[in-house]
């Protein structure tokens, strides 16, 4: 995305979320487009012929590195027999992974003393295997 200067933070994170799905959505593409040519064992050179562009042209769609028209899209379908279904959806809350802990639950002092471990590692995996 780059340095804007002068750009409100609310629209580098809209910004941020466009970025994010237009990743996410040339990776589906293209792992659906490549799970379709292995599918059917076509290789990049004949999906080129049937498309009417060189090899070279296929691996650069094929590799994700670009935004892809609708255009393109549609000749990739037409060339593999194939059609788009697009799904619009609500997008998945995301989750974190952990709760960030309070000022007062970092400082909290443990007041118990640790008990120690009076068994051995043989003891512990016999006990397993038996149960």
């Amino acid at each position: 995305m780059g340095l804007r200067l002068g750009v409100p933070s609310s629209q580098k994170a809209t910004e941020a979320q466009v970025d994010d799905e237009l990743s996410r959505l040339i990776t589906q593409v293209t792992n659906e487009i490549n799970w379709h040519m292995r599918e059917h064992n076509l290789t990049r050179a004949d999906l080129a012929s049937r498309m009417g562009v060189s090899p070279g042209r296929v691996s650069q769609v094929l590799s994700g590195g670009e935004n892809l028209t609708l255009r393109t899209l549609a000749s990739l379908a037409t060339a593999l027999g194939t059609q788009f279904d697009l799904t619009l959806s609500p997008r998945e809350p995301v989750v974190s992974a952990e709760p960030v802990p309070t000022a007062q639950e970092t400082t909290e002092i443990v007041t118990e003393t640790p008990r120690a471990w009076t068994g051995s590692f043989e003891d512990a995996s016999a006990s397993r295997t038996r149960g």
